[in-house]
């Protein structure tokens, strides 16, 4: 694909960075601006070879840019978009790395009136437990999904450039329907993280139990590494993704009503046929 002029980081952090620091890599861009507030963070974005430019406003940052990618909290997106609107070109390709796609669209709806046809939302399946510029890797999207969620206005030109993108970092790019989109991730990525926060929390408050977590082994820690996770990103997704997600923490609710069932009545028949179905299906769909 051609080389793009310039290409604008909403929000300089793991996902942002991330995806600057891939693009810079490849040479697909000559310059990758970043905005924020935190000149500090975006200081350590130029040190880091993330970005090669920064600035703390908003007109600067969008001004000619050939794409704009909004790397922030979900709760963050409506601002953002209105604060750019005025100042963006009307050919300039807006995507994003939000987890819920609707309330991304309904924010674009809301700021410019009608969907843009420049306006490609997207969500990269990709991240770690930890956050910030410093955790910025180039080979982040390698050989992860990334889901594309074109609207109805969205022109194919600026979906094969934001394609073209995340396949040039070695990233799986699906496309997909919004709605689908955030069914799927509430129950495969939404759901656990919340499991996983609550788990951590719960055990924390219960004082009879001492210093818990000094006894960990790996089951406890495996499974509560994404409690590790930004604690605003995932306030945002339980926020703007809620109806999926309560549905599903809903229907995990039933199942351990079943499981507490089960253990009390000390069912071993039962609970062995739930195991082995549980360790067959994972070992069947996901490799390690």
């Amino acid at each position: 694909m051609n080389k793009l002029n310039k290409i604008t980081i909403i929000g300089v952090g793991l996902i942002g960075g991330s995806f600057a620091k891939g693009l810079k890599q490849a040479g697909l861009v000559k310059e990758i601006m970043g905005f924020g507030q935190n000149t500090t963070n975006l200081q350590k974005a130029i040190e880091l070879d993330v970005v090669d430019s920064f600035t703390t406003d908003i007109a600067e940052a969008v001004q000619d840019s050939d794409l704009v990618f909004l790397a922030v909290p979900l709760g963050a997106m409506k601002t953002v978009l209105e604060n750019m609107k005025p100042y963006l070109s009307k050919n300039t390709i807006i995507t994003d790395g939000g987890s819920a796609k609707s309330s991304v669209i309904l924010s674009a709806q809301e700021v410019f009136g009608e969907l843009p046809e420049h306006f490609v939302p997207g969500h990269p399946i990709a991240g770690k437990e930890k956050s910030g510029v410093t955790a910025a890797d180039e080979q982040l999207y390698v050989d992860h999904r990334v889901i594309l969620t074109p609207t109805a206005a969205t022109s194919q030109a600026s979906l094969e450039i934001v394609q073209g993108l995340w396949s040039a970092l070695g990233a799986n790019v699906e496309i997909m329907n919004p709605q689908q989109h955030d069914e799927i991730f509430a129950a495969t990525s939404h759901l656990p993280h919340l499991l996983a926060f609550s788990l951590v929390d719960m055990l924390n408050e219960h004082e009879e139990l001492g210093d818990v977590f000094q006894y960990t082994a790996g089951g406890f820690r495996d499974f509560t590494r994404i409690a590790s996770s930004d604690a605003v990103m995932w306030r945002d997704i339980a926020v703007y993704n809620s109806e999926a997600i309560v549905k599903w923490l809903k229907n995990y609710g039933l199942a351990l009503e079943e499981l507490t069932k089960l253990v009390e009545e000390k069912d071993s028949d039962a609970l062995y046929t739930l195991f082995k179905d549980a360790k067959q299906a994972r070992d069947k769909h996901i490799v390690n």
